[in-house]
């Protein structure tokens, strides 16, 4: 292996030189939050973690059971010493020698974790401005509900907020649908209901997604329903916000003229947080 000025690196590159994630983008990851030295919605994690692998006809371990996913993460905190408030990533790439077909299924994973500032989702109702990012489009299949290491379009989509002074950006499918936004699932707020793309649009099956749709349907007065939704559509409605396991939810102000308001994103986080305390 060598490097960009010409030097030729030692032997222990090869480590990252045959790696398949690194390669061909052939693994899948899960982020976790960790608070109390427990691991937020492990359950949930787990079993999309073991139906992606599945789907990407990698073998599992025998070992490795939801103890043994729960063990290795806390680990690893413990080590790094955010085991009372952190965030770690979990991935599985194919530890298989091959080009694009590989010569086993086998896997290995790494795991790293870090320090957050917060052991409750904080609700802020700050300027959020968002814009759709049309560049490239997800596909409707299964492979984009994944947690994969193919997130060209993400990085793309967000080196694109950024040289334009959004906060994010909504990916479309090929249809021209909402699916989601660079780094979590969207809600839009249309009086007492409450709507989110179906994962038959592609979009991320998300965890904190799964949650909220069991939180809203708990509501009084309030439906949440999974829906195609047109970009002409988000302009129409009282409120939008995003959701994801590390922020939890994350209101949207601002989208080309139209301002939403953040109320409901207020109190649904609020009843997120007593809900993980319970």
């Amino acid at each position: 292996m060598i490097n960009l000025n010409g030097t030729i690196l030692d032997s222990s590159a090869t480590a990252v030189e045959n790696n398949r994630g690194f390669l061909f983008g052939d693994a899948v990851f899960e982020t976790v939050k960790i608070v109390n030295n427990t691991i937020l919605f492990s359950e949930e994690h787990y079993f999309r973690l073991m139906a992606s692998m599945r789907i990407c006809r990698m073998e599992i371990p025998m070992n490795f059971t939801l103890e043994f996913f729960e063990e290795q993460i806390l680990n690893v905190a413990v080590a790094s010493n955010v085991q009372d408030c952190g965030r770690a990533r979990i991935t599985f790439f194919r530890d298989s020698d091959g080009f694009y077909t590989p010569t086993d299924n086998k896997v290995g994973f790494v795991i790293a974790a870090q320090e957050v500032s917060h052991k409750e989702y904080v609700f802020t109702d700050s300027f959020y401005e968002i814009e759709l990012y049309k560049d490239f489009y997800v596909s409707k299949h299964l492979l984009s509900t994944l947690k994969t290491n193919n997130k060209m379009i993400n990085v793309t989509g967000s080196i694109f907020a950024k040289e334009n002074d959004y906060h994010n950006c909504i990916l479309l499918n090929d249809d021209k649908n909402v699916v989601e936004a660079l780094n979590g699932n969207v809600f839009m707020k249309s009086g007492t209901t409450i709507i989110t793309p179906p994962i038959a649009d592609g979009c991320l099956n998300g965890i904190m997604r799964k949650q909220l749709i069991t939180l809203i349907n708990k509501m009084d007065g309030f439906e949440c329903i999974e829906k195609s939704i047109s970009p002409f559509d988000l302009q129409k409605s009282d409120e939008l916000f995003i959701s994801n396991v590390m922020v939890g939810i994350q209101p949207i102000t601002k989208y080309r003229k139209k301002v939403f308001e953040t109320v409901f994103s207020k109190q649904l986080i609020t009843i997120l947080n007593a809900n993980i305390t319970n």
